[in-house]
């Protein structure tokens, strides 16, 4: 019942902003502060979907808002990048000391992500907003082929190191708390995956979405991280990469306070709604949404890029 009020209210307020970004036309001659706070609503949805469906607020914030608020995309992405940025500082120290992430593991990774997505960042503010548009919904689009096609190991299984992992150390004892296990982890295919974090972190700072979409499954899949290890050291990246990325949105003026602020504290405290919820709300139902949601703002998203749908 909660999540279906939510789903309502988030799409009226979606369809509001958007009439008013077609016509230009204010909703009734409503005051300024009315974005704002309908900007907030909307996260805080966001932030409450977010959290059982294990993505982050970013990925679903920057398509949606972009699409359907009547913000030039600069100003969403720099905010999009606040919003990942928040909720990863506010994890990444606990994932740390509850050895949920690894610093050994993150700092190669990162140091290229982090590198990528600067570039990232001033490339996406040099070019065209249409064309950003029209890429941010082939990639949506193709977040959620991902997303249909993704399979995941708890612990997968790597028989031997290659010779960059042995030579980073990228090793340890991951101790899975709920089910008492104690795992030895190393990874491999380590050449591969430094250059999928460093296509991420391209996509991270030009789009302004985070990247926990895409770390998880490089590392899980491709390195053979332990699966709970490998969602924790996401968390860990994305706040290097993030607030790389972000910096440069903030020195080019990309981060409008008015815009930022409320999308900030809309996630947040819906994430901490949605953490109560979790185990309560059916994570299959949630998912089904989120793929729906991603599904609509990726074509709109395409469709806005490209004139056809403006």
């Amino acid at each position: 019942m909660l999540r279906g009020a939510s789903v309502f209210l988030c799409g009226v307020l979606a369809a509001s902003a958007s009439a008013h970004a077609a016509t230009g036309v204010p909703l009734a001659g409503a005051p300024w502060w009315i974005w704002p706070l309908a900007l907030f609503a909307c996260c805080f949805v966001l932030g409450i979907v977010a959290v059982p469906a294990g993505i982050g607020g970013g990925t679903l914030f920057v398509p949606i808002v972009g699409s359907f608020f009547p913000f030039h995309l600069d100003f969403v992405r720099g905010a999009g990048l606040l919003v990942a940025l928040a909720s990863a500082l506010a994890s990444g120290p606990m994932l740390l000391r509850s050895g949920l992430g690894s610093l050994r593991l993150t700092l190669p990774l990162a140091v290229l992500a982090s590198a990528s997505a600067i570039g990232g960042a001033m490339l996406g503010l040099q070019m065209p907003a249409s064309v950003v548009q029209t890429m941010l919904g082939v990639l949506v689009l193709g977040i959620v082929v991902i997303m249909l096609m993704a399979r995941s190991s708890a612990f997968p299984l790597v028989t031997a190191p290659d010779v960059i992992s042995r030579s980073l150390a990228l090793h340890g004892i991951f101790i899975d708390r709920a089910s008492g296990r104690t795992v030895q982890w190393q990874v491999h295919h380590t050449a591969a995956g430094l250059v999928a974090f460093t296509g991420i972190g391209v996509m991270a700072g030009m789009f302004g979405i985070g990247a926990g979409w895409a770390n998880v499954p490089v590392l899980n899949l491709l390195m053979g991280t332990p699966l709970k290890l490998a969602a924790g050291t996401s968390g860990v990246v994305l706040s290097l990469v993030d607030s790389s990325a972000a910096w440069v949105y903030l020195h080019r003026g990309a981060v409008l306070p008015m815009i930022a602020v409320p999308s900030v504290l809309g996630t947040m405290l819906g994430a901490r709604v949605g953490a109560q919820l979790l185990h309560r709300m059916d994570a299959r139902a949630v998912r089904r949404l989120v793929l729906a949601v991603l599904l609509f703002a990726g074509l709109r998203s395409l469709l806005k890029g490209t004139g056809v749908w403006p």
